[in-house]
């Protein structure tokens, strides 16, 4: 017969294996520490810090394309604006708030579109984080809409990461890949 003093001991004994089989979730990396090659930026003449926010890579005004769907049907376009970021940052800029009114605007005008939001990265960073930040864009951008009074469900996000984004690309290529693009679904 196991006396009242083995089971104890047993159980101490489950207790501290099922414990110690239990991973802490991972800390999420530093971008600069998940750069692909060295963060040494001698001979492109540019750094991580020196890109300017100079207005020249979004269009002027927020437009539905005349294009048709990739079925021909005519039921996707996309609007020619985009909501850009800085380096490793969802938040966005007061400079792209007012694309996002245009983007509101034109959903109002249109009650039976939806918009996809897609999170675009530059190709610094691991394809796990770049997907994250995808996300958290096009996240941040959607709660943006929906405080701008655009409902909920006539919006979704999609990641795409770094699956778009030039490898070795310039700073003004980075920038241009830092993104949200807007599909309409009709």
């Amino acid at each position: 017969m196991i006396s009242k003093k083995s089971i104890l001991y047993i159980l101490i004994i489950a207790v501290a294996v099922g414990f110690s089989g239990c991973k802490k979730k991972p800390r999420r990396p530093n971008p600069l520490d998940t750069v692909m090659g060295s963060s040494d930026t001698s001979g492109r003449g540019e750094s991580f810090d020196s890109l300017s926010d100079s207005g020249t890579f979004a269009p002027g005004e927020t437009t539905l394309e005349s294009g048709q769907g990739r079925d021909g049907s005519g039921e996707r376009g996309i609007i020619s604006a985009m909501v850009y970021f800085d380096f490793d940052s969802s938040s966005i800029k007061a400079s792209e708030r007012a694309k996002l009114t245009q983007v509101a605007n034109y959903l109002r005008d249109f009650p039976s579109h939806s918009i996809v939001l897609e999170g675009h990265c530059d190709w610094r960073g691991t394809p796990e984080y770049n997907l994250g930040l995808g996300d958290r864009r096009s996240q941040s951008v959607r709660q943006y809409l929906e405080t701008l009074g655009v409902s909920p469900g006539r919006l979704e996000t999609l990641s795409k990461g770094d699956l778009n984004a030039i490898e070795n690309a310039s700073a003004a290529q980075m920038a241009e890949d830092r993104r949200v693009e807007f599909l309409v679904l009709r």
